[in-house]
């Protein structure tokens, strides 16, 4: 039989003295996003859960942009490698259940493996039309301040697409379709003076960050030898840092191989990927063949990128334009949709080349804001801007634009075009105080995190039903089972406090000789943040020289709300600190790092960060409570936060509880279609997507094994390996009853089960 399209035996075609069209596909949609990094994937991913059709046109052959294989930066946000105060501030919703499921395929960070997942959680959605090694190229407007459609070229298979929808969305890092429509937009760095940026830079340093293009060596255990090509830059002096050069570093460590700041990064991206391919095979000339790294003679370059990995070209504006004081001062946006954390980040636009330090950071005390206006174009009316072309100055870009940051902020442009879609909007309009409501809780029904905002959701029918548990944690003790700490750095407990006086505790340690111990009781200035920036009490001890010495706390201080405090043992050298190997949801333990100091006024202030060793170090203090800490209780399900902030925000089970569950009942029998549930997958891990490994493929707070029961104690769901954040459990048929009950069966390690959050809908 003839299959539709199937080719005849022979094709010829007389001579034409027109031109011939190239093969032409139409494709309506609800949304066309151009742009499959990781902001447009996540837009894509989120609009098609949410209900419409969306078409997801990437000009290269896989998604993630910088993160995909082809470039192969690893992929963070506002946890920036676990090296602020950030706490639990990784980003929520789809990039967590991606960053989730990577971690469980790929804890080796294989660039390759990261392809997959991503390709994976796009076609497995059918309402997504992807369109690979398809390029964008033309505007139509249906008039001035409205497109129309988008024209649009596969190379591959020689066909060209016109894509028609009421709603668009540029993501594609240079703007080419915000560009072509004529929405305004900046490239360079504004001037100190026209919104007060103190950090806003000079001419000297550059108004623009460049490109970086990575490689990666592998040992083949035999000599083998490197014969540069041509091009390759063949004075390595003209690289002030050419001393620092080792045969250890590569792949995405080497970010600071970076050029191009001082040119035009939109259109001359191929003479900057020229010259940066001239400085790493300089650089691997040096390294092999100066006779200066004898460990380099079995190594040979793997890989290099084929594409550079661009950082900045323009911004577009949009309805609000975020600046360095949004960041640092964490300014609070009634529209507000995500959140960032990484620092604000500038590089010298000479790049590899100048002689100043790779890059120029200063972090906030927390999280900050990302308002949804950032988000569309204040020009265009049906076109979203999206990943690192949002609406920021270029010191605010400095840390928005890095891939998790923008990826959270771009899953709110899927689920505003999904508004817009069902009720005939367009995007400004979904800025209208309360449109952004709606949109605030879709967005944390499905995982997302907004700072200073809970899910306020009259559709759960938790709401109405009284919530309880087979028991709960009352921290009285992390036992004394880990290892010593030599307290070379001071080394702090976090512990959850609610409001009254803070319980009396006792902590063990070890004393080489006649010493004294200092204990800092500290607290973040900002209730929600976890900079420990406000001393409270500090107490002083003699201790004799000896082993196993408790030594009572009584800070008899009394604390106004609950929140984070921080127990802070001081760093001596002959003291020795008694750990726990006991792990704990909304537990952290942490280790003073460095002191930010800015060498002059410019807007950003001076403080202590203090960051958890990563596990298997990290472990809490071996400690005790009298009275127990509180605050794991099973209402903290439907308190509307679904992670650790200023308090716990989950049910924590006690750990003699061998069958751990929670209970839902209602007056009456309620008809139930859904039940989501959140877990604990450590929001505080980084999870790098490449090159940085990781210890576990799972995490340990992770409810792993779970039943969903009836009133009459039949099982509804059974999930025996879960290692993802959330689960949606959907019924064939809604079923009613008037009791609902958790069992927890086995969580993924040694630890309390627990849950964040509990949803229920009719």
């Amino acid at each position: 039989m003839k299959q539709d399209n199937q080719i005849p035996r022979m094709v010829h075609e007389p001579f034409s003295a027109a031109a011939r069209p190239p093969k032409t596909v139409r494709i309506d949609s609800d949304l066309v996003i151009v742009g499959g990094g990781l902001a447009g994937t996540c837009a894509a991913i989120t609009a098609a859960r949410a209900g419409i059709k969306v078409a997801l046109v990437q000009d290269r052959p896989l998604l993630g942009g910088n993160a995909s294989s082809e470039v192969r930066l690893w992929a963070l946000g506002a946890t920036s490698h676990m090296n602020n105060n950030n706490r639990w501030a990784r980003e929520g919703g789809v990039i967590d259940e991606i960053l989730v499921e990577n971690m469980y395929r790929n804890r080796e960070g294989n660039a390759l493996i990261f392809d997959t997942v991503l390709l994976e959680k796009v076609v497995d959605e059918e309402n997504i039309t992807l369109l690979l090694n398809t390029a964008a190229v033309s505007v139509s407007k249906r008039d001035g301040e409205t497109i129309e459609s988008i024209t649009a070229f596969c190379s591959q298979n020689s066909t060209q697409y016109e894509l028609y929808a009421p709603l668009f969305c540029d993501a594609s890092g240079d703007g080419i379709v915000a560009f072509q429509a004529g929405a305004a937009f900046r490239m360079g760095a504004e001037s100190k003076e026209e919104f007060g940026e103190k950090f806003a830079p000079s001419e000297e340093y550059g108004y623009l960050l460049g490109h970086s293009i990575y490689f990666y060596t592998k040992d083949i255990g035999k000599p083998v030898k490197f014969v540069p090509p041509s091009y390759a830059l063949d004075d390595i002096t003209k690289i002030p840092r050419f001393r620092s050069f080792n045969t250890a570093t590569d792949g995405c460590r080497l970010w600071w191989i970076e050029y191009g700041g001082r040119l035009d990064t939109v259109h001359e991206t191929e003479t900057i990927k020229w010259q940066l391919w001239k400085v790493v095979y300089g650089v691997w000339n040096y390294i092999k063949n100066s006779g200066k790294f004898p460990d380099a003679e079995t190594l040979t370059l793997e890989w290099v990128g084929q594409i550079p990995g661009k950082r900045e070209s323009r911004r577009f504006e949009g309805d609000y334009m975020m600046t360095q004081q949004d960041v640092i001062e964490q300014r609070q946006h009634y529209d507000a949709i995500s959140f960032g954390g990484w620092s604000i980040d500038l590089h010298p636009a000479d790049g590899v080349f100048s002689e100043l330090p790779g890059c120029d950071q200063w972090h906030a005390k927390g999280v900050y804001q990302v308002p949804y206006r950032t988000q569309y174009s204040r020009n265009i009316r049906n076109l979203f801007i999206t990943g690192r072309i949002m609406s920021a100055s270029h010191v605010a870009f400095g840390s928005t634009r890095v891939m998790l940051t923008l990826a959270c902020a771009a899953q709110s442009v899927g689920m505003a075009a999904a508004h817009c879609a069902r009720r005939g909007l367009l995007p400004r309009d979904i800025a209208e105080p309360a449109a952004i409501k709606l949109l605030q809780r879709d967005l944390q029904r499905v995982g997302g995190y907004i700072p200073q905002f809970k899910l306020e959701d009259e559709a759960n029918l938790l709401r109405q039903a009284a919530v309880s548990a087979s028991s709960k944690l009352c921290l009285e003790s992390l036992p004394d089972d880990g290892p010593r700490l030599t307290l070379e750095r001071p080394y702090a407990q976090m512990l959850p406090a609610q409001r009254g006086r803070l319980p009396r505790m006792a902590i063990t340690v070890d004393a080489a000789e006649a010493t004294q111990l200092q204990v800092q009781l500290r607290q973040s200035s900002k209730r929600d943040n976890h900079s420990p920036d406000v001393l409270l009490k500090t107490l002083h001890f003699d201790l004799p020289a000896g082993d196993n010495q408790e030594v009572a706390l009584d800070f008899e201080q009394l604390i106004d709300d609950s929140r984070y405090i921080f127990v802070c043992v001081m760093a001596n050298p002959f003291l020795t600190l008694h750990l726990s190997d006991m792990r704990v949801t909304g537990l952290l333990a942490l280790q003073y790092w460095r002191t930010q100091t800015p060498y002059e006024d410019i807007g950003v202030e001076e403080f202590e960060f203090w960051t958890p060793p990563r596990r298997p170090k990290g472990q809490n203090m071996a400690l005790r409570l009298s009275p127990p800490l509180n605050g794991f209780d099973p209402q903290n399900v439907c308190n509307g936060l679904a992670r650790p902030v200023a308090a716990v925000n989950a049910w924590v089970a006690d750990p003699a509880d061998e069958q751990p569950t929670l209970d839902i009942r209602w007056i009456a029998p309620q008809s139930i279609s859904r039940v989501r549930l959140m877990f604990d997958t450590d929001f505080d891990h980084a999870m790098e997507t490449v090159t940085r490994g990781h210890p576990e493929d799972v995490m340990p707070f992770a409810v792993k094994h779970y039943r969903l029961r009836n009133h009459a104690g039949e099982v509804l769901a059974e999930v025996r390996d879960n290692h993802q954040t959330v689960n949606q459990i959907d019924f064939d048929e809604p079923i009613e009853t008037d009791h609902l009950q958790v069992e927890i069966v086995a969580s993924q390690g040694d630890v309390p089960g627990a849950i964040f959050s509990l949803h229920c809908y009719e």
